[in-house]
């Protein structure tokens, strides 16, 4: 049995966190074959993290099962398709089928280490597809994965038009990378050439996330899931013809990074044959993941703006006034292109506009000199857990480089040795968001963090940053002014975006952008589809 690592931290976290041990909730979607409870990891300082942490993720959870179960009545309903044409397309419900296979790996538990973490607890539709819990977002910013207590290091990324991101390539006349999925780019879809089924593929072997030590436990898991049939109706039944090994259950019940491995990262002993047949059946996973990102249910261009350019909505004289200087003194459209710069003479209709579907990105990246999230977990883990496993052994030093280390492969691998010499230009780089649902949230009081390490906790303050960034003082986090007086140093300061810190905005202007991002939140036309999962009681306001 392992030790549990668990140094002193505040009463009430200590207290919530033995009662939820007590009754098994902690872990009650943990493997029953596995014996012993996952011992808890928790190197943090008194008071880091939320007092609710545990009963939120509970709750998380269960909205995560309702959605899950609602899935898999779907899955049922479904009429068998009917195979037409050459080649075979899977005419009537073939899309359907598609979609829901996507939805039912997206909210399963069973997808992870210790059967208790689907990809979309840290994704839930009522916020746009990225971080559920208000406090979270408010304060350590990053999620727990299945091994309670590793956090992840960045902000949950939104699914939301995640698919329409190109293949990563370099265009060697602007200097500059296009494309891509991640915060760092790193999934460059280099070989499926879709971005976002390679993105699919990581968090399950991601230690600090679904935690498997190998991507074939995610396919083993799946073969053994409710929804197996739809899987290979889909896909066929070769999908699991697969010899599994006799420890396979062991295996794939035990975290990632762990010290037993020694490093290995394919440590199920499967024939050539088998290898690669799970290889195809993982990137059958991500690419039915990529088709319920990229459907109505994700990414339906249902917002008030979307209206307002097929002439059936009305933006108010604040959202009208927030565009025009989102495309003009703000310039914010140089980045989040909304697509409608095509004519400057006249009003902007569906008839000029050159895009009625704009996704408000460029794909590129910048480094707009976000300052460093000192609440962060991912400095204090910087011991082992119980597992032999450190994730940051620079603890309070690691500075995120984004793009530039996963150029030079030291945060997911470089397929292209020519970008690797691009590394120093691209250091300290950020992907460059949709601004597409940026404000979704369940009730006006949720807190949502934005920014790769979740600094800013408004659209306020991230306008008034790009604002004011080279303006105001410098501070140091914590003193008082800070994000509205004073803005604390960039966590790296070379690279930076020249494009934003001096927009000479007023207060007021600062507000009417806000109101026009406003715009941007799908559900306007139609109900976004599970926007009401939200079972949680919204925060009292500050």
């Amino acid at each position: 049995m392992h030790r549990n690592v668990l140094p002193h931290v505040g009463m009430p976290f200590v207290l919530a966190l033995a009662v939820a041990m007590s009754d098994c909730s902690l872990f009650a979607q943990d493997d029953p074959q596995a014996g012993d409870k996952p011992p808890v990891y928790f190197p943090y300082p008194p008071g880091l993290m939320p007092a609710d942490l545990q009963s939120e993720i509970d709750r998380v959870n269960r909205e995560v099962d309702q959605i899950f179960q609602e899935a898999l009545a779907k899955a049922r309903s479904l009429p068998p398709p009917h195979l037409a044409g050459n080649p075979p397309i899977m005419q009537g419900s073939g899309t359907e089928l598609v979609e829901t296979l996507g939805r039912l790996e997206l909210f399963d538990k069973n997808l992870s280490v210790n059967r208790n973490l689907a990809c979309s607890f840290c994704h839930m539709p009522y916020t746009g597809f990225t971080g559920p819990i208000s406090s979270i977002n408010a304060t350590v910013v990053t999620y727990p994965g299945s091994v309670h207590f590793r956090f992840s290091n960045r902000k949950p990324m939104a699914y939301t038009y995640s698919p329409y991101y190109p293949p990563l390539h370099y265009n060697e006349t602007q200097q500059d990378f296009y494309g891509g999925n991640f915060w760092d780019l790193r999934a460059t879809g280099y070989k499926l050439q879709n971005p976002d089924a390679e993105q699919a593929q990581h968090p399950i072997v991601d230690t600090q996330e679904h935690g498997f030590p190998d991507t074939a436990c995610v396919v083993f898991r799946l073969s053994r899931s409710e929804y197996r049939s739809l899987f290979e109706t889909v896909w066929s039944k070769q999908s699991f013809d697969i010899r599994w090994p006799a420890d396979v259950e062991k295996i794939c019940s035990t975290p990632g990074g762990a010290e037993i491995f020694k490093g290995n990262l394919t440590p199920l002993n499967l024939s050539t044959e088998d290898r690669a047949r799970a290889n195809a059946s993982l990137d059958q996973f991500a690419l039915s993941i990529s088709a319920y990102e990229r459907s109505e249910a994700i990414s339906p261009f249902s917002s008030k703006f979307d209206a307002w350019l097929a002439g059936n909505a009305t933006l108010t004289g604040d959202e009208m006034a927030g565009w025009q200087l989102f495309r003009g003194k703000a310039k914010c459209n140089m980045c989040h292109l909304d697509g409608t710069a095509n004519s400057t003479q006249g009003a902007i209709t569906s008839d000029n506009a050159a895009s009625v579907a704009p996704l408000f990105t460029d794909f590129t990246s910048a480094n707009l000199g976000i300052p460093k999230n000192t609440s962060n977990p991912i400095y204090f883990q910087n011991v082992p857990d119980s597992y032999g496993f450190t994730r940051n052994p620079a603890g309070a030093a690691l500075t995120d480089l984004g793009v530039g280390n996963f150029l030079r492969s030291l945060n997911g691998v470089n397929p292209n040795a020519a970008w690797i010499r691009l590394a120093p230009k691209f250091d300290g780089k950020m992907q460059a968001q949709t601004l597409r649902s940026v404000d979704m949230r369940p009730c006006p009081t949720f807190v949502k963090a934005y920014m790769h390490n979740g600094y800013l906790k408004s659209l306020k303050e991230v306008v008034h940053f790009y604002n004011t960034r080279d303006v105001l003082p410098s501070c140091k986090q914590g003193d008082p002014g800070e994000k509205v007086t004073c803005w604390a140093a960039p966590e790296f300061g070379e690279n930076l975006s020249k494009k934003l810190g001096d927009l000479k905005l007023t207060d007021k202007e600062e507000d009417q952008i806000v109101e026009f991002l406003k715009t941007l939140t799908d559900g306007y036309t139609r109900p976004y589809p599970d926007a009401n999962a939200y079972t949680g009681v919204c925060p009292e306001k500050p």
